[in-house]
């Protein structure tokens, strides 16, 4: 079997599985080698899909905090190129290499000249983007943001001077604790016309994602969940 590196999604909403295409969820069962942001989280994702060997034969390598593998990592893949096996690379949750670690993993697979196959599944960005309204055809995303607020601030103007003057919308993410705050940073932030879209735990049960004017948002203000969110600024 000729190897290629599969870039295998993994649900953003706990335990929704049928998130994943069949397909998808196929490679994921046969493979036996692993490249996992970490390994115990990457080893309930495979257990749950049901893979064909017992876990306890599969090989699980772990990223370094910097996205990059370890000199063992990078041994084990060049091994795994040279005896022609499979390898899956999996991110905590969503896309490997969008808005996740992965990007270098794949870079290394190009420079090694090992085939990169995408496959199919759920990310949190372009779900949000198509729920926005916003402009689907030109966007930017920032990763996140400053959690200083001074910094935040001016962050925020920036990016809404880009959507306003270019018709780009503007995508960043925050973590489940940092949300609140970000939203309420964003309503002193931003002038009233400006469109702001708010998205979280999207395929979850708790879905919520709404676009507004920022005017609107503070006559009705909303509940922020403490959950991942992802925040869009678009031309009012």
């Amino acid at each position: 079997m000729v190897l290629a590196l599969y870039l295998i999604p993994t649900p953003i909403a706990q335990g929704a599985f049928d998130t994943l295409p069949v397909a998808t969820q196929a490679v994921a069962r046969r493979l036996e080698v692993f490249i996992v942001e970490r390994a115990k989280t990457a080893r309930h994702f495979i257990k749950a899909l049901g893979p064909q060997r017992p876990l306890s034969e599969l090989t699980f390598v772990e990223l370094e905090r910097d996205g990059n593998l370890s000199p063992e990592g990078t041994a084990l893949f060049e091994q795994a190129a040279q005896e022609g096996r499979d390898v899956g690379l999996l991110s905590e949750a969503g896309c490997p290499g969008v808005a996740d670690p992965g990007a270098a993993v794949v870079a290394l697979a190009h420079r090694l000249g090992v085939p990169v196959v995408p496959l199919v599944g759920p990310s949190s960005l372009l779900l949000a983007l198509m729920a926005s309204g916003l402009n689907g055809q030109r966007f930017a995303f920032h990763g996140y943001l400053s959690p200083k607020r001074p910094e935040l601030m001016r962050q925020l103007r920036q990016l809404e001077q880009v959507a306003q003057q270019q018709g780009q919308t503007q995508l960043f993410i925050e973590t489940p604790y940092r949300a609140p705050w970000a939203f309420e940073v964003a309503m002193a932030a931003l002038q009233l016309d400006t469109m702001l879209g708010i998205a979280q735990d999207l395929t979850g049960t708790h879905a919520f994602v709404r676009t507004l004017p920022v005017r609107q948002w503070r006559q009705h203000p909303p509940e922020i969940a403490a959950r991942p969110a992802v925040f869009l600024i678009g031309r009012g």
